[in-house]
């Protein structure tokens, strides 16, 4: 008997039908305190560009780095590296904050993931 005829065939219905049993009912309440205390990365980002190693490479103080964003277009906010929002910048006690100025819903976000 080869190592072949051990594993035991499932079908995907199986898959389908514990998925299923295992999911949350409608009307429960799902409970996010386990998750609240989890840390996260988020981060503004002003605008993006492509540019060659060579001209990276002669990059040096007081080089001007040009980006394809538009002057007054707002910035993103990104969580995880998941575009989240749009912002712009504003100044809070000498330090620098964000507006947001328009939130991604989270279905829209779900359809960026694909």
């Amino acid at each position: 008997m080869s190592d072949k005829d051990d594993i035991e065939t499932v079908s995907f219905k199986e898959f389908e039908d514990q998925d299923n049993s295992q999911s949350i009912e409608s009307n429960e309440e799902v409970n996010l305190d386990v998750i609240l205390d989890v840390p996260v990365v988020i981060s503004m980002e002003i605008g993006r560009t492509q540019i060659s190693i060579r001209n990276l490479l002669q990059l040096n103080q007081g080089s001007v780095v040009e980006l394809e964003r538009f002057v007054g277009e707002g910035l993103d906010v990104l969580v995880n590296g998941m575009l989240i929002a749009h912002g712009e910048v504003v100044v809070i006690n000498d330090k620098f904050g964000i507006r947001l100025t328009d939130v991604i819903s989270p279905s829209e976000r779900v359809k960026r993931l694909a």
